[in-house]
């Protein structure tokens, strides 16, 4: 099930929830040019997780959810322009576990 929180896609994969770009988002900030994952694995709503600068702009995403990361698209870091792919195993950003089942369900389904 897709969830849409924060321009990205939701995902509950498993026990994990794992963020991506929504392709508006994509198209709205244009080719990633520079990621760097900030913040710590404990996140709560409305946290910095990523800091992303593209060719239309510079974002800084917040989760929609409070978790804990438990991984990191970190090969972003090395290869920006895998965020600007349409394949989910590419342009995701983070994968979260335990986060609140509610929460997650309130979030406007996709």
């Amino acid at each position: 099930m897709k969830k849409l929180a924060n321009y990205l896609w939701v995902e509950k994969v498993g026990a994990q929830y794992v963020y991506s770009m929504t392709p508006e988002l994509q198209d709205d900030i244009g080719t990633v040019g520079y990621v760097e994952f900030i913040g710590d694995d404990e996140v709560k709503v409305d946290d910095e997780i990523v800091s992303i600068e593209a060719s239309k702009t510079v974002l800084d995403v917040q989760s929609p959810l409070a978790g804990t990361i438990v991984e990191r698209n970190t090969k972003a870091e090395d290869e920006p322009t895998i965020l600007n792919s349409e394949k989910p195993e590419e342009n995701w950003l983070v994968k979260l576990e335990n986060v609140d089942e509610a929460a997650f369900n309130a979030l406007p389904e996709a």
